[in-house]
């Protein structure tokens, strides 16, 4: 009797002590390492200074590929969230600018030092858009970008002819070595309110839209069968 008891004790210590089943997430190994390098780079930043903040941000983010809204996502112009950006492992400078405004945001960036500035881009002669850095309001911005991977001050890129500028604050008309002009709320630019909405959607369930934008060249349909 002692032996069938001491056999059923060493049944249930084995049942407890065995590691509990992991739902499968669908996620490949490559993406998720991705998208934990991201998640440890915002962590490491909470406790750096702006100036390592912005620099470690601007590397990061611009490791990705250039692709073009319309061979990326089949749209003339569609802005992408950090998370799809970085699952896509590419974007235009629009989600550039983006993926780093967010990723400085989450670091505790203060809002009120960054917008994202649509500008001229002279060299290309197209629309682009970089991330402003304002280490004192009025000061003269940092820039971050895509095309010019150094972070040089608005002044030293001659190149980028300003047009105007935003954050969740506010939107600012800007113009070239004059004061910008605070002129309406950013709730007018409807790509951003699809934005924030994207990214609150991926907040209810982040695992399952990572696994979603790995497929996201295929219909949604169909991508919705290669996930959990």
């Amino acid at each position: 009797m002692f032996k069938i008891f001491v056999s059923f004790m060493l049944l249930l210590l084995v049942g407890c002590s065995s590691t509990p089943e992991v739902k499968p997430t669908g996620i490949h190994p490559e993406t998720q390492t991705r998208v934990e390098q991201w998640k440890s780079l915002i962590d490491s930043g909470s406790r750096w200074s702006d100036l390592k903040k912005l620099t470690s941000v601007n590397d990061f983010v611009n490791q990705l590929n250039f692709v073009d809204d319309i061979d990326h996502w089949q749209q003339e112009d569609y802005w992408a969230t950090p998370l799809q950006t970085l699952v896509t492992k590419g974007g235009d400078c629009e989600d550039f600018a983006i993926a780093k405004y967010f990723t400085l945001s989450a670091m505790g960036m203060n809002e009120d030092k960054m917008r994202l500035t649509y500008v001229k881009a002279l060299t290309i002669n197209k629309a682009h858009m970089v991330v402003s850095y304002y280490d004192q309001p009025n000061a003269e911005p940092l820039v971050l970008d895509n095309l010019n991977r150094n972070i040089l001050r608005a002044s030293q890129r001659k190149d980028l002819v300003p047009v105007y500028s935003f954050n969740g604050g506010g939107l600012w008309l800007a113009k070239r070595e004059r004061p910008e002009q605070h002129i309406d709320d950013s709730s007018r630019i409807s790509l951003w309110q699809d934005l924030l909405h994207h990214m609150d959607v991926e907040a209810a369930d982040q695992n399952a839209m990572i696994c979603l934008y790995q497929y996201y060249d295929l219909p949604a349909s169909k991508a919705k069968t290669m996930c959990p």
